[in-house]
């Protein structure tokens, strides 16, 4: 059966838990596109050794799994196991969050920000979505609007995080320049919840 190419593939509209379940579908028809199409037992660099993967990926969680795969830069991979994960444990604010973030790492920004919104609608309250949502709308040139979306991480976390201050502190800096270029170098940060954030250099 043809498989339709990636440049077609489309996110669905809508709102509610039928639209982010299509938005997860539209995603795992992506990972299937030929430029996502990486064996497991290739990998040069990966955190599993070649032929364990399925064995770590059965007793771990995707999320899990996911972060781990982010970690070491396999961003195709990690996208793979939040798909997973989204199946096992549902659309919540955490997976979806981590799909948009993979999507932002592998240059997708227009899916990116499209999922992290959605995240940000899921559970306003949740600063990482707000940050990664901030740090997708810098790499697109949209520097009001993103330092409007990090004060809202700021404040939902009260200032603790280093990254998200940082974040809200460049976007700031950059927030009076007419001419800012998101590939001037500006170091960005994912956050998640927990433990562990991932740096974004802003050149994508």
């Amino acid at each position: 059966m043809p498989t339709a190419p990636c440049s077609k593939a489309q996110l669905p509209k809508g709102a509610g838990q039928v639209g982010l379940t299509l938005v997860v579908a539209s995603l795992l028809a992506l990972s299937a596109c030929k430029k996502a199409d990486t064996g497991f037992e290739s990998l040069e660099g990966s955190p599993y050794a070649p032929g364990t993967f399925a064995a770590q990926d059965g007793s771990v969680d995707g999320l899990t799994v996911g972060h781990r795969l982010t970690a070491a830069g396999e961003h195709e991979l990690a996208l793979k196991a939040y798909t997973r994960a989204a199946a096992e444990q549902g659309i919540t604010v955490d997976v979806l969050s981590a799909i948009g973030s993979a999507n932002l790492q592998l240059g997708r920004l227009g899916q990116a920000e499209k999922l992290l919104r959605k995240a940000t609608q899921l559970d306003v309250n949740f600063a990482p979505a707000w940050n990664n949502l901030g740090v997708v709308l810098m790499e697109t040139g949209q520097v009001n609007e993103a330092a409007r979306v990090f004060r809202i991480a700021f404040g939902l976390d009260r200032g603790q995080s280093a990254e998200i201050r940082e974040n809200l502190r460049l976007a700031l800096a950059n927030l009076d320049n007419p001419d800012y270029d998101p590939a001037n170098n500006d170091t960005f940060s994912l956050v998640r919840r927990g433990s562990g954030d991932y740096l974004l250099l802003s050149e994508i």
